[in-house]
């Protein structure tokens, strides 16, 4: 059995634990920029597209993706990439629907959105939704750790995975958003090249890239699966699954993923870190989970003696990258890339929790605190958040593999809220009924697909095979997704349209208002430029600051607008940067005079400048 073969030293553990450490000292530096919830949360909306980048590449390959898709691409070859590719296909309506709307808005969760659309009652139903959603993604992320070190630990698994938890919690408590975002920056490098690094030698441990391609069968790499064979692994059912309710819910539910753009010191540098993400770097990430699949079947061929045929499906990543790895630091390095995707995903989902749990429940019950109580308290649900994610594992564990356990996880959490989003943001006629209708009748008729498969989603399953130990296992999630939509639809048809005061700033339809309120007056969309300018500080607390009249002609300003300040350092990504509004214009050029707030708020150095621009 592999948890034999994998025999480790001290050094190894050295190595983990000073990853680890290294995480922990991340989380306590950057605990000093948590001055506000906003902080904690939200990072105060001030960075840039290529740190939005980084953090969503780490949190959306997770640990979890490197198990899940090694065991898929270890079954049925390179077809296996087909379920990470699916982002671009909805990424248009995210990038100009959902992302402006949510930013514009200025919304603290996803529920905030729902109560604001709607009314309290859907905010609660979305409430109890995303919770559920995000607590699963934890377990699964806390399950796949265990996962991975079972075979080399050799302990009970549920006794990795409180370990696990302890230190992932300890973080993410103190840290907040932007110890998340950084740590992820690291984390996002770290991965990806880890995950290149196994392909490279694990094509060099089975005799060069010839030999590799040659031994696999035609079969095995092909780019697609077949359309609707087998039964538990097809391209329809891929699509439904993976696609619709896994990359859809990633995008338009996911808290954590939402207040990565929220993070961003604007839209347009949202969509910039969205579009890099999906045409470069997500391409680069399907190989990387993915690779070490197609390298052990690769091994089992060739050297079948050094391949333990017996091996759980999840356990083939740490076995493929123990078999070709030659050396224990490189081997420990590539296990710690594995932590750093499970830290990746889980402390973002964690962080969000916290946020939902603050914004939609306590605040709503414990009114007129100062904000430092809330912060205080955000990060006791962050403690609570990590224990309960910990806890869900058992459940989790039922199933074969990660695979499935994260498949029936889309298939049944996403679609209620992925139908209700899609249908508040593009439907203007979608009512407070129709919203309550999505989520509790389509509850229902979930329920009762799930109990009678042969009956309900039978008409849907495009000629998939019956399978009684586990029926419909990826088509379930086309069924859930209509029947959600088809409840919402028919009450929304029979029902008074919302009006559109109602509505106004919340859907599509409405951007321009949206941009209004962000604003708190008309957008001036004059062209501008960025300006760099020393500074110095001015008496009173009032969030203005007051730029010479070239220096804002320069940047197309007026009075009243918007201004995003930062450390003339762009390395920093925007960690030193804060908004405020243009007040009234001096006569120095290149001198921009701010409050000592502003200066305490961004942690400006006296000795640099700030460069400055127009926001809208």
């Amino acid at each position: 059995m592999m948890e034999n073969m994998i025999q480790t030293s001290p050094y190894f553990w050295v190595i983990i634990f000073g990853y680890f450490a290294l995480v922990l000292g991340f989380g306590s530096f950057f605990a000093r920029y948590n001055k506000t919830t906003q902080d904690f949360f939200f990072s105060g909306r001030r960075f840039s597209w290529w740190l939005i980048t980084m953090s969503i590449v780490a949190t959306g390959v997770g640990s979890h993706s490197f198990l899940k898709y090694s065991a898929k691409a270890y079954e049925h070859g390179f077809s296996s990439t087909m379920t990470y590719m699916n982002d671009w296909f909805f990424m248009p309506m995210f990038l100009f629907g959902w992302l402006p709307i949510i930013y514009y808005t200025k919304i603290r969760s996803i529920p905030d959105y729902f109560e604001r659309r709607f009314n309290p009652g859907v905010r609660v139903l979305a409430t109890i939704a995303i919770l559920g959603y995000m607590i699963g993604y934890i377990a699964i992320g806390f399950l796949t750790m265990g996962k991975t070190l079972e075979p080399l630990l050799g302990m009970d698994l549920y006794t990795i995975i409180f370990i696990v938890a302890i230190i992932s919690g300890i973080y993410i408590t103190f840290g907040g958003q932007t110890a998340v975002i950084f740590t992820d920056l690291l984390q996002g490098f770290i991965l990806i090249f880890a995950g290149i690094l196994v392909f490279i030698l694990g094509v060099n441990y089975v005799g060069g890239f010839s030999i590799f391609w040659t031994v696999l069968s035609p079969e095995f790499k092909l780019p697609l699966a077949h359309f609707n064979q087998p039964a538990n692994f097809n391209f329809v059912g891929i699509f439904w699954q993976d696609g619709v309710a896994g990359s859809v819910g990633f995008l338009f539910m996911n808290q954590g993923l939402i207040m990565r753009f929220m993070a961003c010191k604007s839209v347009h540098e949202g969509r910039k870190a969205a579009a890099v993400n999906v045409l470069i770097l997500l391409p680069i990430s399907t190989i990387v989970v993915s690779n070490a699949g197609w390298v052990g079947k690769a091994i089992s061929i060739v050297t079948p003696e050094a391949w333990d045929a017996s091996i759980k499906l999840d356990h083939v990543f740490t076995q493929v990258a123990y078999l070709i790895t030659g050396s224990e630091v490189v081997f420990a390095f590539v296990i710690a890339a594995v932590a750093a995707a499970l830290m990746s995903t889980v402390d973002t989902l964690i962080n969000a929790v916290a946020a939902v749990v603050i914004n939609d429940v306590y605040r709503p019950l414990v009114k007129d605190k100062d904000d430092k109580h809330y912060l205080k308290v955000a990060m006791i649900v962050s403690a609570g958040a990590t224990a309960v994610g910990a806890l869900s594992t058992v459940f989790f564990n039922n199933f074969p593999t990660l695979y499935e356990a994260h498949g029936f996880f889309h298939s049944t959490m996403t679609p209620p809220l992925v139908v209700a989003i899609f249908l508040g943001i593009f439907w203007k006629r979608y009512s407070t009924p129709a919203a309550i209708a999505t989520f509790l009748g389509g509850a229902i008729l979930m329920w009762i697909g799930s109990v009678y498969p042969q009956i309900f989603i039978s008409p849907f399953d495009h000629g998939i095979e019956f399978n009684p130990d586990r029926p419909y296992t990826y088509i379930r999630a086309l069924y859930n997704t209509l029947v959600c939509t088809g409840s919402g639809v028919v009450v929304g048809l029979l029902t008074t349209a919302p009006s559109e005061n109602k509505i106004d700033g919340l859907t599509v339809w409405s951007l321009d208002r949206a941009r209004e309120i962000f604003k708190g007056s008309a957008p001036n969309d004059r062209p501008g430029k960025a300006v760099t300018a020393k500074w110095n500080l001015k008496e009173g607390d009032e969030n203005i600051v007051q730029f010479s009249i070239g220096d804002m002609e320069t940047m197309g300003a007026d009075v009243g607008d918007m201004v995003y300040l930062a450390d003339e350092r762009k390395w920093l990504g925007g960690l030193k940067s804060i908004h405020s509004i243009y007040g009234e214009p001096h006569t120095h050029d290149g001198l921009v005079y701010i409050t000592k707030s502003h200066a305490e708020s961004g942690l400006f150095d006296s000795n640099r400048k700030l460069i400055a621009e127009k926001e809208l």
